[in-house]
C-alpha cells in the first residue's frame, strides 16, 4: 500500500486540477531481483478516457515525469534501485465499488 501511495501522491501533485481524487493505484507485482533491485509493476486507474489521456500526456511525457518522481522517492524508501513500470487503465466508477476501494487500500478493512 505504501508503494501505491507514493505513486498516487506524485499523480495528484502533478494533476490535481485535472483529476482530483479520481485516481487509484494498484501494485500488480513487486519483486526483489538481483542485489539491490526492485521491479514494481503498477497500474494507475482513472474513471474516464479523458483522464487517461491527461495522465499519459503527449508522447508519454506526463506519465514519465510521474514515474521518475515516484522512482526517486521509492529508491530512498527502499534503499535500493527501482525499476518502475506504470500503466494507465480506465475503470469507470471505481470509487463506488467497495472491492476496488479495499484493493487500493482505502476505506475500512483495507
Amino acid at each position: 500500500v505504501m508503494v501505491a501511495e507514493f505513486i498516487r501522491e506524485k499523480v495528484l501533485r502533478n494533476f490535481f486540477d485535472e483529476v482530483p481524487h479520481a485516481i487509484g493505484v494498484g501494485v500488480e507485482e513487486m519483486e526483489f531481483e538481483k542485489p539491490n533491485l526492485y521491479r514494481i509493476y503498477a497500474v494507475i486507474y482513472v474513471e474516464r478516457d479523458s483522464q487517461k489521456g491527461i495522465i499519459i500526456g503527449k508522447r508519454g511525457a506526463a506519465i514519465k515525469r510521474v514515474g521518475t518522481e515516484a522512482r526517486r522517492d521509492l529508491e530512498l524508501l527502499l534503499g535500493s534501485k527501482v525499476f518502475l513500470d506504470l500503466s494507465v487503465k480506465v475503470r469507470k466508477n471505481w470509487r463506488r465499488d467497495a472491492n476496488q476501494i479495499r484493493r487500493f487500500g482505502y476505506g475500512e478493512g483495507a
